[in-house]
């Protein structure tokens, strides 16, 4: 039964690139909070001085947010986690109820920032995120890249979703991308593939471990950017 396991419940980055080993995932969404890209970034898609914005959940009534819930096997994989969000990203963590497609609602973790955050940025118009998005890269890759990404894994696996801070988040920075003639596909990087199984109540394969920022940063030269020259 999922309320028996430990679930972790993915609004981010986590629905596309989970980076640990799972038992099983579902989508879903939970109830009372907004995705907004108010968390800064200088760890994964930003550098100090320079960071970048991801997303984060604020308390918002009876609105829905959708996402993927993971079912965590073993240790490593909540340690990976908490160096990833917490350590790096400055999260904090807390529980709620998450509601599958199907079946009944069970206790999920969420991992949230929050004003108190030493990477808050808080609430600016939309035009200034895309912008701060189309400048701004981390240890992880180009901050298009998670914003994009996570826009399309919600198109294509959860249609039912409506999200218009997203949504109009991911036109604007796709305007700002053509406008400077930059090079998209530079900036997405390589695909990395949908861990969401054909039936979300299926198995689905282990993903593969993701390397930590710290680590990617030493594994990796520094290199110029196809068509950026950044």
């Amino acid at each position: 039964m999922a309320s028996h396991s430990l679930w972790v419940f993915g609004y981010g980055s986590l629905c596309w690139y989970p980076g640990f080993e799972y038992r099983s995932s579902r989508i879903g969404h939970i109830k009372g909070f907004s995705r907004r890209f108010w968390q800064g970034n200088t760890t994964h898609r930003g550098v100090p001085g320079k960071p970048g914005r991801v997303a984060t959940l604020v308390e918002d009534g009876e609105t829905f947010t959708h996402g993927v819930a993971y079912e965590l096997v073993g240790e490593a994989a909540l340690s990976y986690l908490n160096g990833r969000e917490v350590t790096l990203g400055g999260y904090t963590t807390l529980f709620t109820e998450f509601y599958p497609r199907e079946g009944s609602a069970f206790p999920a973790l969420l991992y949230v920032a929050t004003p108190s955050s030493q990477h808050w940025l808080g609430n600016a118009p939309l035009h200034q995120i895309a912008d701060q998005v189309v400048s701004s890269r981390g240890a992880s890759g180009h901050n298009v890249e998670y914003v994009l990404r996570l826009a399309e894994f919600m198109h294509e696996h959860v249609p039912e979703c409506r999200d218009e801070h997203l949504f109009q988040l991911e036109q604007l920075v796709r305007l700002r991308v053509k406008e400077a003639r930059l090079c998209l596909r530079t900036l997405m990087g390589e695909r990395a593939p949908s861990p969401v199984s054909s039936s979300e109540d299926e198995e689905v394969a282990p993903a593969a471990q993701r390397t930590t920022s710290f680590q990617f940063t030493s594994a990796v030269p520094a290199k110029k950017l196809r068509c950026l020259g950044v």
